[in-house]
């Protein structure tokens, strides 16, 4: 049976992160990566909008805020030496009217506090000197937003673990964990594997491989779909049209992005999905659904949110209501400019008294990391977190 120092489950941006920066760490350590997809950046990784986030939304001195700045400058940085495409066209976040400017004002004194350059707040008639189709009573520009396709960076990430000595094995789903003569025996795909430690980064299914390794986290996994549309002619967009989000929830509206191919996306709504991998075109998993409907977390969080969730749902099947949410910010935008476009799925950590967890959640166990919660910005923030994951281990690899 191989043995590692440390195997990584999941093969997305954040797990090849943390393989990545536990080999530059420590040269000549052995590392392993099992994916149970055939590919890197299957899941949460290959389905966003590809938004490189500036860290303007989290919450001063909070792991998001901290590693959403430091990871976007890492990533910024690996696209400019590798030569992935990128663009740091920035991003405009819009007050459609004035009960909005409070919390617009907030995430500007957020902003601030994280770190971000240049911030300026703009006038209503200033507004179009950036994006001439937009409109609102006030927004904020916020230069250091920008896009990439995340999916180069995922397979750039694993050249350079592969590069660095480290083992990636694709198709390989955990099935069963365990402990045996000191070490965690791993049963992935038709394989095993003895390894020293393990690091739970499987995102959607991280709950889960928890619970395999015999923890019983504090959180569940709510999966949550969101739904794009492409726009096919209409208005100009020329960056990042934001509104101010909801201060309820840990999601940021519907928003307009102009991605790194050249095409415009509007969305993403968020819904309770039917599945934690229920794309476009996939049959719903109802033992999925089951289980969420089970969660004492969940119950909680739908009572509270009953009409919240509906109003969701119901703008979510109806094109005509979407283009009314995505006209709030860009007035000329007609139904007739949208196309369906991807989607993709949150991995979203509920508590057991129903809050939807803000904050990464990271929790580190004798011989074991699990990354319970790193959804948007996740992504942003991955070489970040990837060091700040291998840095748990260094007084014990």
């Amino acid at each position: 049976m191989e043995s590692y120092d440390v195997c990584i489950v999941g093969g997305g941006l954040i797990g090849l992160a943390v393989g990545r920066a536990l080999a530059e760490r420590r040269p000549g350590l052995a590392v392993l990566i099992v994916e149970k997809e055939e590919r890197v950046g299957a899941h949460q990784s290959g389905h966003n909008s590809g938004v490189i986030h500036s860290g303007l939304y989290y919450r001063p001195g909070s792991l998001k805020a901290r590693l959403a700045v430091t990871g976007a400058k890492a990533l910024y940085e690996l696209c400019t030496e590798r030569g992935i495409p990128h663009r740091r066209s920035g991003k405009l976040v819009i007050a459609s009217d004035r009960s909005q400017i409070p919390a617009l004002e907030e995430l500007e004194r957020r902003g601030r506090a994280n770190g971000l350059e240049s911030l300026r707040r703009l006038e209503a008639t200033e507004i179009p000197d950036i994006e001439p189709e937009a409109s609102g009573v006030a927004a904020l520009r916020v230069p250091s937003a920008g896009v990439v396709d995340f999916s180069r960076v995922a397979d750039e990430l694993a050249a350079d673990l592969i590069a660095q000595g480290g083992t990636l094995r694709l198709g390989h789903a955990v099935r069963r964990i365990r402990s045996a003569d000191g070490m965690l025996e791993i049963v992935a795909g038709d394989g095993s594997f003895r390894s020293r430690f393990l690091v739970n980064c499987a995102g959607l299914q991280s709950d889960r491989v928890a619970a395999l390794a015999g923890i019983e986290p504090a959180v569940r996994i709510v999966p949550f779909r969101g739904e794009y549309y492409t726009m096919a002619g209409g208005p100009k967009v020329n960056s990042l049209i934001y509104p101010v989000p909801d201060p309820r929830f840990p999601f940021l509206g519907v928003h307009f992005t102009h991605r790194i191919d050249g095409s415009v996306e509007v969305g993403p709504n968020a819904i309770v999905s039917l599945g934690r991998e229920h794309y476009r075109g996939a049959r719903p998993n109802w033992a999925d659904v089951a289980e969420t409907l089970r969660y004492r977390g969940f119950q909680k969080l739908a009572a509270a949110n009953l009409w919240a969730g509906v109003r969701e749902l119901v703008n979510s099947r109806s094109r005509r209501l979407y283009t009314r949410l995505a006209q709030k910010l860009v007035p000329a935008l007609q139904s007739e400019h949208l196309r369906p476009g991807g989607v993709g799925i949150r991995a979203q950590a509920v508590d057991r008294a129903g809050m939807l967890v803000d904050d990464f959640v990271i929790e580190r166990t004798a011989n074991s990391i699990h990354v319970l919660n790193a959804p948007s910005p996740g992504a942003t923030a991955c070489m970040a977190i990837g060091r700040f994951v291998a840095a748990q281990f260094e007084s014990d690899v």
